[in-house]
This record gives structure tokens, sequence and C-alpha cells, in this order.
């Protein structure tokens, strides 16, 4: 996740389909950034947004907008950065995700009198780099002003501070257009004019420095009618006399080279410009004496000794006493790790010292080796190290050295040092790599290149590879390229040459992990979905849960797992291939199998605890898994379910996918049935159509007519409630029936009876659906289902408050809400609650209404029920139009509507749209009336239902549109 507000306000997360915000929201998110750390009230967001007049709708847009930066992070894998306090809210970005807190960060460790000019410059080049323009440059807000105006300031600050240094070094040329940008902008600023008269005086341009010192006094005279400091005079007085101290100070001797035993730099070094920028700002000089070190770890593969040698070569001039190199042998086909004893040797070797001159044993080498460096100005890189051991005795002592570490493992024991973890290149930096090997074909195929770079899984071995092969065959397309390395079963060896190759890299990482972290590793190839938790890894291996996740720990140290979210565990794709094919070779298939049991069961049980903690009314309807061998901590509360769900969902849904395609057709069945209230409720509609589908291909390839009712009518209810199919869900509903009729399921007939009556009401046929709904609750009642009997009392409370039978709906409603809350259920109460409103609207008691209502919103919005939501908004505006807060109601339509749009909520659409329409007629916006009431009739007549005429009759009696 990386938030920017120098400049534009950004929340971006790479790879990630979250959705974008509005300029609102993005000014609320912009002020909780500027105050990070710290709790800010409603109040003073309100205050902040709008100044002293706010808006009547003030807190329920701030409301609102909370809730949609919630939706974005929690869609960028950033859940709970923006937490609740009593007080307000308070946001807490990870160091490296806020533009703002890197440039305080680089400029706080910008020395005021620094030992290395030359660096402290680039350091405050790489702070003043993260702005992008003018800051908060999209937003509006009361505080935006005054808030650009401090941070313009801080800008300004730091030029000067780079400014001073770039004139102590004489380079004085290339200041002159920057510091001309910024007196421009802001002419006042006296140091900024006066370090702009000094860059023209030293480049010759005397004239030129006089005359930005007269326009300087004139503005300063007539804005504030004051004259220039004393310093700003004598400037200007020795520029005018071409005094000698204001002549750039001579340049640097040139410093000696030394000795070179880096291995070649390649020339097509692509990309690590931020690691290159911090592995050179590691060295500050002269360090004090002080050996600086950072060692560079991750998985075979990805460019650690290319980054290393690129880096000592760049900093070579740093280093006149030598850069050394030595190969420690960790993962060298065919080699063993070189000892302490020969790397010393290799080294003092390269410092030349005489063979006879150095020591037998390794104590008195690591000592020689010290006291050679104690002088020098050195650069070591100790290539491919298996681990802190094995290099320990070669880090010097008090000495001016850089020294370069890479490993495949972390060398979390090694005390002091710079630890950098290399991840795969990003897909431009790929792009680049690809098409300087390549040449004229990558250029003209620009989307095969994504598909090889992406089956590659960017990492720079096996692009180097891919590219390496596709240019020595001239007749290959880099199409064709793709369309062989689609293929799974020979990806690997695709990926391979006469001397090198991804599987052979992978194999030599495998070989080096103990008996059982190779068997994690291969079990966790089968997981068939994205990452894999501790506990779902406990389950998968059959182990305690403590041994699993030092095992998962153990992996990713070694560069074999990755971890891009806290507590979950992942593969690099080709990892991925190469750990399923090693299950393949070594474990039989009858482990594999039962490892699969296992995980399944472990996820079946899991979901159904979380599942029964979030819609306890269905607990009796959903089927029943034992608890598994090796249990894990289930979700405690509601707040735990729905984030073991959220985490979990499309693990589960690839579970899903895999039970079905390999005949675990039961699990199938149970997981779609477990899954469906949570996929339903929490606007997941697409996975629920999914998983349904391949749920009730399963029942019905196995013969479990039960399973197929079941699975029909959960796949009605997602036509019904989220598409607005409502013939379809007819369908699914009356053939559901038929199976329980044919196998006396009296469960399944209630609720496909209950669908039916649902159906038979949105069309206004209140007879029909009276008769569905009192025999479903016949049915639930003799099987003392509570919340299925809860949900036939709702439906019959709709049913009469449709044909105006208010008392009787008010007291099936009261029914239903009491036994929703006998069974705890959170999303029953909140349909109860917007259905009373609904009562009360047609009473003509709004107040009453728009209270309900907002219960009924609080609850969706806390339980995250983004329909429900949507609902709640809908009659609130409905609810506000009939008091004749027209304001109020085209705020909550349109904030409805946004989010109907945002989780494809059809039947929801409709209606903002009908009430907006409704809402600018009577405002007078004839436009936007017809606008909203075509949308809307586009919609109910794909949802076939009789609002369709009435938003025709409404259409028809608007005035015509007003001629252009």
């Amino acid at each position: 996740m990386r938030f920017t507000i120098l400049g534009p306000v950004e929340a971006v997360a790479p790879g990630s389909d979250a959705p974008g915000l509005a300029p609102r929201h993005r000014a609320v998110l912009a002020y909780l950034l500027l105050h990070a750390g710290a709790v800010i009230s409603t109040d003073r967001l309100i205050d902040a947004m709008w100044g002293p007049l706010p808006p009547d709708s003030a807190r329920a847009q701030i409301q609102t907008t909370i809730a949609a930066i919630r939706r974005m992070l929690r869609a960028s894998g950033a859940d709970g950065m923006l937490a609740t306090r009593p007080a307000g809210y308070v946001i807490t970005p990870e160091p490296g995700q806020l533009d703002l807190d890197e440039f305080t960060g680089l400029m706080a460790k910008a020395p005021a009198v620094p030992d290395a000019p030359g660096e402290t410059a680039d350091q405050i080049r790489t702070a003043l780099a993260l702005w992008r323009g003018e800051p908060l440059a999209d937003i509006t807000g009361h505080y935006v002003e005054s808030a650009r105006a401090r941070l313009n300031g801080q800008l300004l600050t730091a030029v000067e501070r780079l400014a001073e240094l770039e004139l102590a070094q004489g380079r004085h040329e290339d200041l002159i257009d920057e510091l001309s940008v910024h007196a421009a902008a802001h002419p006042l600023r006296e140091r900024l004019c006066g370090q702009l008269m000094l860059a023209l005086h030293r480049a010759g341009r005397q004239t030129d420095a006089l005359h930005v010192a007269r326009t300087f006094r004139a503005t300063l005279a007539e804005d504030q009618g004051l004259d220039p400091g004393h310093a700003f005079t004598k400037l200007e007085q020795d520029i005018l006399r071409d005094a000698p101290d204001l002549r750039p100070p001579l340049p640097a001797p040139a410093k000696r080279q030394g000795i070179n035993f880096l291995p070649y730099d390649v020339p097509d070094f692509t990309g690590r410009e931020g690691e290159l920028d911090g592995l050179t700002r590691l060295w500050s000089g002269d360090n004090g004496g002080v050996v600086t070190i950072s060692a560079i770890d991750g998985m075979a593969g990805v460019g650690k000794t290319t980054l290393a040698v690129h880096v000592g070569h760049r900093l070579a001039d740093r280093f006149p006493d030598g850069q050394l190199f030595v190969d420690l042998q960790a993962h060298t086909a065919g080699q063993a790790p070189l000892d302490a004893g020969t790397a010393l040797e290799v080294l003092l070797g390269q410092l030349g010292v005489p063979a006879q001159h150095i020591p037998a044993s390794v104590a008195d080498r690591a000592a020689l080796w010290r006291s050679e460096l104690s002088g020098r100005r050195v650069l070591a890189v100790l290539d491919n190290a298996l681990g802190a051991d094995q290099v320990r005795h070669l880090l010097p002592g008090a000495s001016r050295t850089l020294i370069l570490i890479t490993s495949r493992r972390r060398l979390t024991d090694l005390d002091g040092a710079h630890a950098l973890s290399l991840d795969v290149l990003p897909a431009a930096d790929a792009v680049e790599l690809f098409t300087s090997i390549v040449g004229e074909r990558a250029t003209a195929e620009p989307l095969a290149v994504l598909d090889v770079l992406q089956l590659c899984g960017f990492l720079p071995l096996a692009v180097r590879i891919a590219a390496a092969r596709l240019h020595h065959r001239p007749r290959w397309t880099v199409a064709h390229l793709a369309d062989r390395l689609r293929d799974q079963r020979r990806r690997l060896s695709e990926l391979a040459t006469q001397e090198r190759g991804v599987a052979a890299a992978f194999t030599l990482s495998y070989q080096s992990l103990t008996a059982d972290q190779q068997r994690m590793f291969r079990l966790l190839g089968l997981q068939p979905g994205r990452d894999v938790s501790p506990d779902a890894a406990a389950a998968l291996a059959d182990l305690p849960l403590d041994d699993a996740e030092t095992l998962l720990e153990d992996l990713l140290d070694a560069h074999v797992l990755a971890q891009h979210q806290l507590g979950r565990y992942t593969f690099h794709d080709l990892l991925r291939e190469h750990a399923l094919a090693t299950a393949a070779a070594e474990e039989p298939p009858t482990a594999r199998r039962e490892a699969l049991g296992r995980l399944f069961h472990h996820y079946l049980h899991t979901a159904s605890t979380a599942i029964d903690l979030l819609y306890p009314e269905g607990r009796n309807r959903r089927p029943r898994i034992p608890t598994p061998d090796t249990p894990a901590a289930p979700p405690r509360d509601e707040a735990e379910a729905t984030a073991w769900l959220d985490g979990e969902r499309a693990n589960l849904m690839a579970a899903g996918q895999y039970a079905a395609e390999h005949d675990w057709l039961p699990q199938t069945s149970q997981l779609a049935a477990i899954l469906h209230r949570y996929l339903l409720g929490h606007a997941h509609q697409g996975d629920a159509l999914v998983l349904h589908d391949l749920a009730l291909r399963a029942g019905r390839r196995s013969g479990d007519r039960a399973a197929e009712a079941r699975t029909l009518i959960d796949l009605g209810e997602v036509h019904f409630w989220w598409h607005g199919a409502y013939e379809q869900a007819a369908e699914h509903y009356r053939h559901a029936l038929d199976l329980a009729s044919e196998t006396g399921d009296q469960g399944a007939a209630a609720r496909a009876l209950q669908g039916l009556g649902n159906v038979s009401r949105r069309r206004r046929e209140y007879d029909r659906a009276h008769d569905h709904c009192a025999r479903s609750l016949v049915l639930f009642r003799e099987l003392g289902d509570r919340g299925g009997e809860a949900r036939c009392l709702t439906d019959l409370g709709i049913v009469h408050e449709r044909r105006g039978r208010h008392e009787e709906a008010h007291e099936y409603h009261r029914q239903a809400l009491h036994a929703y809350r006998d069974t705890g259920s959170r999303i029953g109460e909140t349909i109860v609650q917007n259905n009373i409103g609904l009562l009360y609207q047609r009473q003509g008691r709004y107040d009453e209404a728009r209270r309900h209502h907002h219960e009924a919103l609080e609850l969706s919005r806390r339980f995250d029920f983004p329909g429900d939501e949507a609902e709640s908004l809908n009659a609130l505006a409905e609810a506000a139009r009939a008091m004749g807060d027209l304001a109020r109601a085209e705020t909550e339509h349109d904030t409805a509507l946004t989010l109907a749009r945002e989780f494809s909520y059809r039947p929801e659409q409709a209606r903002a749209h009908d009430g907006l329409a409704h809402v600018h007629r009577d405002l007078g916006r004839i436009d936007l009336a017809h606008d909203h009431a075509r949308q809307a009739l586009n919609l109910y007549t794909a949802l076939a239902v009789p609002e369709a005429d009435e938003i025709r009759a409404f259409l028809t009696a608007l005035p015509r549109r007003e001629e252009p």
C-alpha cells in the first residue's frame, strides 16, 4: 500500500483491484495521513473539511467516507490500518507507505554539518524526488490551503539546504534552473533568492544575479514595506564588486584507483533503483572507522549477486584500496560450501598478501585480515553465503570497509548488518530487461511480452533465460514462447539452458533444507490456494500448530516461501510448481490425498464455526462438520469470524474448485452450503455463483438429491437478491421444491416455498406470496427452525404492509425481530429494522421510520453487510424526501447508488435512480430527472418488475427536456 500527498492525493496497492476513492474521500484520507498516528475526532474532521459552517449531513458524510476508505484498505490487503478509537479515528501507515513520512525521515537523517556533502546532497535529492507537484493538488477542503502552505514551507527549506550543499561543491551551473523555478513561485523567500544570485554570479552571469536582487528588493518593499536583511545586502555588494570569497571551491583531487576482483557487471542491468539508492546511502564517506555490512537475501534467481556486483562497480571510486570478491559456494552444484579458512586465504591473496605469509589457523588468518584492512578503504562482496556462521570470521574490525553479503537465507544472527530482502522485478523493469535482450520482437508484441513475464513470475533468472532462448531462435515469436510456457508440465524445463536453469537453482535450495522442512515444502505445493496460514499448514502436515509455524518461518528465512501479509505464507509461482512436482515425485499418492483431506476438513470445520457466529439462525440448515484431529484455534467472535472468512475466501474458493475437479464431491457441496450466507451477505455474489454451480454439478454426479435441492435454493437466493433475476430464481426454487417432495426433505421444501413467496411478493402477487410464506412458516415451525421461522415472519410482515394491513404487519415484524434476536442474527435484525421503517413510512410516521432505518444502517456498517447498507440509505432517502428534506434525500440516494454500483446490486441501483429522478424533479432539475428515470427504467425492465410501468408513467408526466 502506498499513500502520496506530496502532489495528487493517491492510495495505490500494486496488483490490487481495490476501488478508487472520490475526491471528498481522498480529502478526508489526506487529513488523516497528515496526522498519522494521532486520534482525530469526527468533529475535528468536520471542521477540517467544512470549517465553521458544515452542512447538516456532515457527520453522515464523514461516516460514509470512513466506510469507503475502509473498503479500499480492505481490498488492498491493509485492513486494520484505519482504526476506530473512543475519541475518533487513527490511521497508522507502515514505514515506507507514506511519502510525507519518507520525506521528513530523509531530511531528519541529513546531517546539518555533513562529513560527506555529496552524499548528503544525494539524500536530500532523494527526498525531493518524492514531490510530484503541488501538495494536496487535487482535493478541496477547509484545511487544505493552510496545510499546503506548511508543506510548501518544508519543500523550500529542503531546496535551500540542497542549494547550500551544491554551491559548496561547485555545482552552481546545475542549480540555476531549479532555483529559478522556486524563486519565481516564492519571490519573498530571501535565502532562496540569495542562493540563486550566488549561483548566477559563479556562472559568470553577474547582470542576471543583480537583476534578481533588484527584483527581490522591489517586491519586498511593495508587498511588505521592508528592506532585505544584512546578509542579503552584503551578498549583493560582494557580487557588485566581484569579491574573491564568492568564487566556487576548487574540485577535490582525483582518487587513486586500486585492485578490482569484482566479476563482470552485466551491461543490461535493469531496475532496482530503490535498492541501489539504499545501498549507496549506506556508505556516508568515512563512516567513522565503523564497518558497514549489508546482507542481501532472496530466493534463488532473484538477482542478489548481480545487484551486489553492480553496486560494487558503482561505488568502486569510493574504495580506492580495492574491491574484493569471493564465492562462498553455499548453493553451487557439485561443490561443498567454502570454509572460513579457505575464504580468508582467497581474500588475503586478493589484498596482495604473499601465500607464504598467510597463517595456517582460521583464527590467525582472521586476525591478519582485520589487520590488513585497518588502514584501508575496501569494498568486499561475500557471495552465496550459507549462513551467519560462515561469514562471521570474514568481517573486519575497525575499518573503513563496506561488506556486501548475498545469501538465500535471511542472516538474522548477523548483528549490526543492514538487511535487504530482494523481491522479483516490478513489471516495468522486467519488460525493460526482456526487451534489452530480445530487441525488436519484444517491442512488436507488448502483450505477449507481459504474458511471458507473468509466466516467469517476474523472476530475473527466469526472465533472462526466456529472453535468451527467444534471442537465439529467430523464427520464434514472443507469443510462441508464451504458449510453450503455459504448459505447466514443462514450464520449468523450458526455463533452462545447458549451463543454468530455474529448476536446478530451486533444487539446490531444497537440498539445503532439513528433512522436516523438505516435507513441509512438498506438502505446501499440494495446497490449491494462493497462500496458507499456520493453522492450514498444521492440518496439511498433521502437525501441532507451533511446530508447523516454526517450519513455515524456517522456509521463509530460506526464501522458498514469501510473506506479503502477516501470518500468511505463499510461494513464488515457479517455486509452487517446483514444490508440486517434488511432492508428486517423493510423496506417495495416498499420503498426498490424506494431506489434502486434512486441509479440506480444516477449511470446512473452521468455516462452519465462523458462519455459525455470523449467521446463527441458519445453524440447523448447514452441514455439521466434526472437529478435526489437528484442531485449529477457531474464531471466537463475529469480528474474528469475518476476518477469517475474508482472509481465506480466495483459498476456500480454490479448494472448492479443486475438490470439484478431483472427485471430492461431498466436500464441494458442503463447502458451498456452509459459505452461502457469508457470500450472499457480503456481496461476493460472483464467487457464490461459481461455487454453487460446482456444488450443483457435484450433487448431480454423486446422486445426492438433498444436496442438489439445497444448492438450487442457494442459487435462487443469489439470483433473487443480487441480480434481480426473478424468473431464474423461481425456476430454481420450483425445481428444488420438486426434489424436496421426492425426498421428503421438509427443510428444503420450506426454504423453496419461502423463495417462491419472495418472488411473488416482488411481482406484487400478494395472495400467492402470502400462501407460499404461510406454508413455509408451518414447515419451519414443525422443524423447530427458529431462523427459518423468523425469515417467514419477516416476509409475511412485508406482504401485509403492501396490502395496507399495518397492524398485522407490525405484529409479524415484532415477532420476527424477537426471533432474530433469540438466534443472535445480526443480518436478520438489520432486515427487520428496515422493514419496520418502511411500514412507518406507509403510515406517514417519517421520524420513526428514519430511526429504524438508521438502526439498520449502523448494523449493516458495523457487520459489513453492503447490500443492506444500500437498502438502508435508499430507505432513509425516501423518508427524507417525504419530509421535504430534498438535499438530504439526494445525498443518501447518491451514496446508496455508489455502494450498489460497487457491489453490482441491481435492485438497489434501480431504486436509487428512481428516488433521484423524483428528487431532481422536485428540485426543478428536469434534465437530471430524465437521466435518472431512464436508468431506473432500464434496470426495472431488465428485472421484469412492476416498477417499470410506474417509472415509465413518471417519465411521460415529466416536462420535456430544455433545448440547449
